[in-house]
């Protein structure tokens, strides 16, 4: 992509001046005021603004500088804009940083620190593009609706696209909010059941009285109230999938039925003394830790060996490296569209406040936060408090430092691409935009570990 950068200064001298500090390789437009300003951002799209706050009509004051830079982040919210300010006038400077200015310049000219500067900011324009580029291609993963880069959950993805063409009965264990039934339906759509029932039943969501009718299915007259014979979940998945949800909260009694289903894969309805054969894959889910109901008693065994010829532990949230903002931008993404506000971005201080929270409701618990945070932001921006996370996201002194911000997304677009290519060096500079020695400069630079095998281990 060509890099385009506007200028945006009143004093046809520094317009001039400015102009001669850029090389070749840049399309540089120069805008004197608002108006003109605007004109140029909607038709060029520049990756980098300069602006000078001091504009006509209020040249000596900031107030038409401050609008602009306000319009500028409402239309371009990617656009990286670099204040340019006077050497006594920090205020302002720090100011601009707080409504969304990328960085500040203070003068007099100085054509080195200035080119210096802008460059900077179009090396950060590129990465944050990078990003979103490695985002939006599926997060290394083929499996719908699932978002991923962390090696931990790209494992468990790996795992399940090996194991979805199979009919052995699976176990999806993890914490409650971490997307267990996505991960099921995701084994039903890739296997070559995909176009058969997907019948799912929470176990603990059923009165255990209840429970055995809906599993297995009734005959007319087996209780007060049966007034026609009714399939059960087991039978109504016939030739398909059924997934068993919170399995660990099934009383002992059934679990002795399912696990004789599981043997004979025929269920005998409540009421009847003649065998249905069924046809189904067996996946089954909980949250709670197995090996202890087994130890208390309150698991039977033989059914934990019968539902777990393949067990895919989901890992938290927490537990998966980088991959909180990954799934936050695409949530912010999709409901942002869905709810008629495209454009929404996080702030830098949504971003730290997203990647130094624990999340102990997981995906979950983002869902809800990032929903309520689409629709209650001002502008274009999405912030930490619009999220509600103001403990453990509270960004510190040094996340708020601009240089620690831009080497973080430096350092997360490096690890992302070298997951993405499987540590393919060469694939991963290309994906990047940069030389092999300069990614080898980059990865030393923030200690990256170059081999899959050191991630993986």
């Amino acid at each position: 992509m060509k890099k385009r950068l506007l200028i945006v200064e009143d004093d046809p001298g520094l317009q001039s001046q400015m102009r001669w500090c850029f090389s070749s390789d840049l399309d540089v437009d120069v805008a004197a005021d608002r108006a003109a300003a605007l004109a140029l951002l909607r038709r060029n799209e520049p990756q980098v603004v300069t602006l000078d706050l001091g504009l006509p009509p209020d040249p000596g004051g900031a107030s038409e500088g401050f609008a602009l830079l306000d319009d500028i982040l409402r239309l371009s919210p990617m656009v990286k804009v670099i204040v340019v300010t006077g050497r006594e006038d920090k205020e302002n400077a720090v100011k601009a940083i707080g409504m969304g200015a990328s960085d500040f310049y203070q003068k007099p000219l100085d054509p080195d620190i200035l080119s210096f500067v802008v460059n900077r900011a179009f090396r950060l324009a590129e990465l944050e593009r990078d990003n979103r580029e490695l985002t939006n291609r599926q997060n290394g993963t083929n499996i719908k609706g699932v978002v991923a880069a962390s090696p931990q959950m790209l494992s468990v993805c790996r795992t399940l696209e090996k194991v979805a063409p199979t009919d052995v009965t699976t176990l999806i264990v993890g914490e409650t909010g971490t997307g267990k039934e996505l991960l099921a339906r995701a084994l039903h759509d890739l296997s070559h059941r995909a176009d058969k029932p997907f019948a799912a039943i929470n176990c603990a969501a059923i009165p255990e009285n209840l429970l055995e009718s809906e599993l297995f299915g009734y005959e007319k007259g087996a209780f007060t109230g049966a007034t026609q014979s009714k399939k059960g979940k087991i039978e109504s998945a016939n030739g398909g999938t059924l997934f068993l949800d919170e399995i660990g909260d099934m009383p002992m009694a059934l679990q002795a039925k399912l696990l004789r289903f599981l043997q004979e894969r025929s269920v005998d309805r409540v009421g009847s003394v003649k065998p249905v054969p069924v046809d189904v894959r067996v996946v089954c889910a909980t949250h709670r830790n197995v090996a202890h109901l087994i130890s208390a008693g309150d698991f039977r065994e033989d059914l934990y060996y019968r539902i777990s010829e393949i067990t895919l532990e989901v890992p938290a949230l927490r537990e998966r490296q980088g991959d909180s903002i990954v799934i936050a931008r695409s949530l912010l993404q999709s409901l942002s569209r869905q709810m008629d506000r495209p454009s929404l971005s996080f702030s830098e201080d949504a971003v730290q406040a997203i990647s130094g929270y624990s999340w102990p409701g997981n995906v979950r618990e983002m869902i809800n936060k990032v929903k309520r945070a689409t629709i209650m932001a001002e502008g274009k921006r999405v912030t930490a408090a619009d999220l509600e996370l103001t403990c453990e996201g509270v960004p510190t002194e040094n996340q708020l430092n601009l240089r620690q911000v831009r080497e973080t997304a430096e350092r997360d677009a490096i690890i992302q691409a070298l997951q993405t290519t499987g540590y393919n060096m060469a694939q991963a500079s290309r994906l990047l935009g940069v030389t092999r020695p300069t990614l080898y400069n980059l990865t030393d630079k923030y200690r990256i570990d170059t081999s899959a095998e050191s991630v993986q281990a």
